[in-house]
């Protein structure tokens, strides 16, 4: 099974797992941990440091310790989701047999996280609500994310069109499929997500098969 592949956090807690290998201190990785969930829960700027310092539960000397400021803990929670949705996407593309079947499986990773209870839509999304300013150090974080996810697509949808003689822009696909995704984590919980994921699907197929 695909691991998720829509910019959410991989697990309940709201971060991608702690690691506790060579150069990595479970201290860290526990304020991560507790930070991501309550940030993806319930809003970045709605959590202080005191909160996040009291749930792990640990000092504050120890938090300063790790992040000189709170802003350079979000950028460390969403290069944690970053880092695991790469990942992800590799294990789609590394686990098809083809390009087409690429794009679907992580379209249909994409869907599947809809109806997740734990789903509180897009982490990068949210981010850049709550950061509007193009030169934040977190808005840089979400703008170099996109830009990789949507040349990782371009280059598959290229590999899908091939040298048809209805071969579209594979840039136009990928720009496409995002807005699409998108769309989907931001109106599933309004909408319904099993009604999302099926029109989801349905321009899916149709960004496969027609020309763009």
């Amino acid at each position: 099974m695909i691991r998720t592949t829509s910019d959410t956090p991989a697990d309940s807690t709201g971060t991608a797992p702690a690691s506790t290998g060579p150069g990595r201190s479970e201290a860290r990785e526990r304020l991560l941990a507790t930070a991501g969930g309550l940030f993806y829960r319930e809003g970045i700027r709605a959590v202080g440091v005191e909160r996040i310092v009291a749930e792990t539960p640990t000092t504050r000397a120890t938090f300063y310790r790790h992040f000189p400021s709170k802003e350079a803990l979000v950028v460390a929670y969403l290069r944690g989701v970053d880092a695991h949705t790469r990942a992800a996407l590799q294990e789609a593309v590394g686990s098809a047999a083809t390009a087409d079947g690429a794009v679907r499986a992580i379209g249909t990773a994409l869907v599947d996280d809809l109806s997740r209870p734990e789903f509180r839509g897009c982490a990068f999304l949210k981010a850049a609500a709550e950061f509007p300013d193009p030169e934040d150090p977190v808005r840089r974080v979400v703008a170099e994310h996109r830009a990789w996810y949507v040349a990782t697509l371009t280059d598959l949808f290229a590999q899908v069109f091939g040298s048809s003689p209805r071969r579209g822009r594979p840039d136009h696909a990928a720009q496409h499929f995002l807005m699409m995704r998108d769309g989907a984590m931001s109106g599933a919980d309004i909408d319904g997500a099993a009604h999302v994921g099926d029109a989801f699907h349905r321009g899916l197929d149709g960004l496969l098969t027609l020309l763009h």
